[in-house]
């Protein structure tokens, strides 16, 4: 997925964007969703707490491939409603050309809730 915009991003508008390390502590089925995707329950630590994200991760991974693989995710961005279920953060991925995402991850194992930056 290329960029849409050549314009360069402000250091302060970044900072704004806060992205953390979770642990997946439960993964479901979404079979409402347009597009396959799983329900996933992150635990990003005591500052944060556990926030809820749907996922269309469905192509590479399944769902025992998640339960406690620690991921990125942003975590201020305003909860989204699909369906009945809202999302209450962004978990982070490459997108291949096939629409298939690698998740992003740390390659240790990290406290939960560690800011990237």
């Amino acid at each position: 997925m290329e960029s849409q915009s050549n314009t360069p991003l402000a250091w302060s508008e970044f900072e704004k964007v806060e992205m953390r390390v979770g642990t997946i502590t439960a993964v479901n089925d979404f079979p409402e969703a347009r597009k396959p995707a799983y329900q996933l329950t992150i635990d990003f630590g005591s500052e944060i707490g556990i926030k809820k994200s749907s996922a269309q991760i469905t192509q590479r991974y399944q769902k025992e491939d998640l339960l406690h693989r620690q991921i990125v995710a942003v975590v201020n961005f305003p909860r989204k409603q699909i369906g009945k279920f809202f999302s209450e953060c962004l978990v982070l991925g490459s997108v291949g050309a096939e629409g298939d995402i690698v998740l992003l991850a740390p390659d240790f194992k990290v406290e939960n809730g560690l800011r990237i930056g």
